[in-house]
Formats: structure tokens, C-alpha cells, sequence
């Protein structure tokens, strides 16, 4: 069956592979297969960052064919702050949803 694993070391690059593997193959099977195995990130309790078509997934979940195995690389900035960031650097929209704010609330509520 053919499956693709992806990996993304920075922002807006993205590595793609495409491999053959036999039916009932691992997600840890196709990273291994991949040579991206270095590349594996844990998080604090020692779970390896990997996902099937964008949902995260555990190591040893059986894979279908067709399916898309992504490699997860941590956060550098934390979403919520990088959006409040962006919105005060754009400053207060003419109309939309940010149009009108309550005073004293802060940037993109």
C-alpha cells in the first residue's frame, strides 16, 4: 500500500515521501521507513508528536493506504500570544468582527 510522510523542519518548508509498505504497517513503521526517525519529537510524557491526516496518532495505529503519516515539530510561539501580537501590530480594523471592542479589552477580543 502507499502511504506519504511528511515533516516540516521550518515554517513554509515541508519534506514529502513516498513509500510502499506492506498491509497492516505501523505509523512508527513508516517514519522508520522514511529515515526521518531523528526528526521524531516526544512531548512531556515521552509520546512521539506524529498524526494521520492531521489528527494526532499513536505510534503503533495501523495505517490504510493512501494515508498521509505527518511528523510533528514543537511550538516556538504560543498561538494565543502571537495573535494578540498580530492584532496590535495591524491595529483596529474599519469593520467586522474587531470593529467595535469593549474599552480596556485587550487586542483581537
Amino acid at each position: 500500500m502507499e502511504v506519504t510522510v511528511l515533516f516540516s523542519p521550518a515554517a513554509r518548508v515541508v519534506h514529502v515521501r513516498r513509500l510502499e509498505l506492506s498491509e497492516g504497517a505501523t505509523v512508527a513503521e513508516a517514519v522508520t521507513q522514511s529515515g526521518w526517525e531523528a526528526e521524531v519529537r516526544r512531548t512531556p510524557e515521552g509520546e512521539p508528536m506524529l498524526g494521520v491526516w492531521g489528527r494526532k496518532a499513536p505510534a503503533d495505529q495501523v495505517l490504510q493506504p493512501k494515508d498521509r503519516v505527518e511528523i510533528y515539530r514543537p511550538l516556538t510561539v504560543d498561538p494565543k500570544l502571537a495573535r494578540r501580537t498580530r492584532f496590535v501590530k495591524q491595529g483596529a480594523r474599519a469593520a467586522g468582527l474587531f470593529a467595535r471592542r469593549r474599552p480596556g479589552a485587550k487586542a483581537g477580543y
